[in-house]
């Protein structure tokens, strides 16, 4: 462990023994509590180790809890075997995995900063890919061919939530922690930042007609950012609006993490038509389009996946493979069909769903830890991963 990292993490274990933090008592008694205390709890909740399904060996652990601090093998040791002996694998959180014909090869990366939550990757003009270290403030860029990587740092308080393209390769990110929406010029590393009212930007897609079209989730809010001249337009919308497309015909469509209903917005009004998804209890993170205008959607709620006929209205739903708990979460439609995860399970599950004849088809993620958030499709039709847990970056190859 480097001074640096010791420092922190002494740091950490003073304070944590002496905060008398509620959370840290709910795990139970054993060599390595402190440690954990300390070392996890630090940066996220007790919950998160307790919620966990965790894992079946001290070994698996240390991989899983490397990718996000720097310990010494001593306490790298004793707090692998503490979580293992006390949060061993829960089994019944194992995907279902479906077999079928189709072939595909995920290569995955481990990006640079620990802790970093890597998440939501694109494909840049270039085809280097990038991502966000939501935790970290910042981007990062791959080069899929050599595997060199660089890391770009934002403004601290910006926690960027997801991050797109522009066509002379700019990177646009979404200040999630500070009202922003960014610019990062990856050739000198400027940055320029426009404000908005919403205070968490979410996700954002840029539009044909130029603009950059944004959701903020907490605040419940619609915007529409004019790079041009800098005027950002915003609208009060349903609750929690969360994934976001752009359809053929220009229409901006939005998935409602806070109610069961899709939104198609007009981009030049910003008014919102909505779409009622059938069960109340319906709540929507992503979704993406096929070559026909139907809205493809994840009914996270519920282990579901779902269909919008937009000129009918009419909604037809498909249990996901591991069923009600599987929680489906990102999606993406390749050549017609629909690519999406089962983030509630471990190892996390990425699910292929042809529509002709309604088949699936499953594969584990190697890392299997970090849940996919957001997908991306590559120029040549293969599909960006990641698991944000542990930093992994991945591309999917479809053969």
């Amino acid at each position: 462990m480097s001074d640096l990292n010791r420092g922190h993490f002494v740091i950490a274990l003073v304070a944590s023994i002496f905060s008398g933090n509620l959370a840290a008592q709910d795990l139970p008694d054993g060599d390595g509590k402190a440690l954990v205390e300390a070392a996890c709890t630090a940066c996220h909740g007790v919950s998160t180790i307790t919620r966990t399904a965790g894992y079946d060996s001290a070994e698996r652990w240390r991989e899983v809890f490397g990718t996000m601090v720097a310990l010494d093998d001593e306490t790298a040791d004793t707090i692998a075997s503490y979580l293992a002996e006390h949060y061993p694998e829960d089994p019944s959180r194992r995907p279902t995995l479906v077999p079928g014909d189709t072939k595909i090869k995920i290569t995955e990366w481990t990006t640079p900063t620990l802790g970093q939550r890597t998440r939501d990757p694109i494909e840049a003009p270039d085809g280097s890919f990038w991502w966000t270290g939501m935790w970290a403030s910042l981007v990062g860029r791959l080069d899929p061919a050599s595997g060199e990587m660089k890391e770009f740092p934002l403004p601290p308080s910006a926690r960027p939530h997801s991050i797109v393209p522009d066509a002379d390769g700019n990177i646009w990110y979404t200040g999630n922690s500070n009202a922003t929406i960014g610019k990062l010029n990856p050739a000198n590393g400027e940055i320029q930042w426009y404000s908005t009212r919403a205070g968490d930007p979410h996700t954002a897609i840029f539009h044909p007609n130029g603009n950059l079209y944004f959701t903020a989730q907490r605040a419940a809010v619609l915007g529409r950012l004019n790079p041009e001249t800098g005027e950002v337009d915003e609208i009060d919308t349903e609750p929690r609006p969360y994934g976001i497309k752009v359809a053929a015909d220009g229409t901006v469509w939005i998935a409602y993490n806070g109610t069961n209903k899709l939104g198609a917005m007009d981009p030049d009004t910003m008014e919102v038509r909505y779409y009622e998804v059938p069960d109340e209890r319906t709540r929507i993170r992503r979704l993406d389009l096929d070559s026909d205008g139907n809205i493809w959607f994840v009914n996270s709620s519920l282990g579901k996946i779902g269909r919008l006929v937009p000129e009918t209205g009419e909604i037809t739903q498909w249990d996901s493979p591991s069923g009600p708990k599987s929680h489906p979460y990102s999606m993406a439609v390749i050549d017609d069909i629909i690519w999406y995860n089962e983030s509630g399970m471990r190892p996390d599950a990425l699910v292929r769903f042809d529509p002709a004849d309604e088949s699936f088809q499953s594969w584990a993620i190697p890392s299997g830890v970090g849940i996919i958030r957001h997908t991306w499709v590559t120029e040549d039709g293969n599909l960006l991963i990641h698991q944000s847990s542990t930093n992994q970056l991945g591309l999917v190859e479809i053969e």
